[in-house]
């Protein structure tokens, strides 16, 4: 929304007009909307694990995140996939052996993810 006060370039020592709440009352209500809108989107985005907590294990007496066994779950799957790529001899006729390998890392860390920790 605009103001409907012009701002016009005023001799040193007078006071310029300024916007406020009775010349431009469309400010106030636009700056509350966006506040809310800012709220409402951060509480969102941080209540993602609010529910039913962050996945973890509890090892040694702290609380380990899931996601990390995921990973080393699937980089072990990836290093095993290339192994037995190179054992078999076709990691010379596979087009990107890096590429295919960590494709089948990522494929068993999400299938883990989601036999392991579907609700």
């Amino acid at each position: 929304m605009a103001c409907s006060v012009s701002r016009s370039v005023s001799a040193p020592g007078q006071s310029t007009p300024s916007c406020n709440r009775k010349t431009c009352p469309g400010t106030s209500t636009l700056r509350h909307v966006k506040h809310v809108l800012l709220v409402t989107s951060v509480s969102l985005g941080v209540s993602g694990c609010a529910v039913h907590g962050a996945p973890s294990f509890v090892l040694f007496g702290a609380y380990f995140p899931a996601w990390l066994l995921i990973a080393v779950i699937g980089i072990l799957t990836a290093a095993a996939a290339r192994a037995a790529l190179l054992a078999s001899g076709v990691a010379q006729t596979v087009a990107f052996p890096l590429l295919t390998c960590t494709a089948i890392g990522l494929t068993t860390a999400m299938l883990v993810w989601l036999i392991w920790f579907a609700r």
